[in-house]
């Protein structure tokens, strides 16, 4: 029983698992942060078109003046 134990507590094979585990745990947590900030960052911008757009005369027969 020692023998297993000792023989167990050498064996490295599972640490190469846990290193992309941890590794794509971390770029899933940085993908997730970086979709948020754009996310918010598009509803924003998707207000402010909104309120220029609601505010822009939609008459087609009006004749664009142009200063010299």
């Amino acid at each position: 029983m020692i023998k297993l134990l000792r023989k167990f507590r050498k064996d490295e094979t599972g640490a190469v698992t846990v290193d992309w585990v941890v590794l794509t745990a971390a770029v899933v947590g940085l993908a997730v942060a970086a979709y948020s900030a754009i996310e918010t960052q598009t509803a924003n911008l998707a207000g402010a078109t909104a309120d220029t757009l609601s505010t822009q005369d939609a008459d087609p027969t009006a004749i664009p003046t142009t200063t010299p």
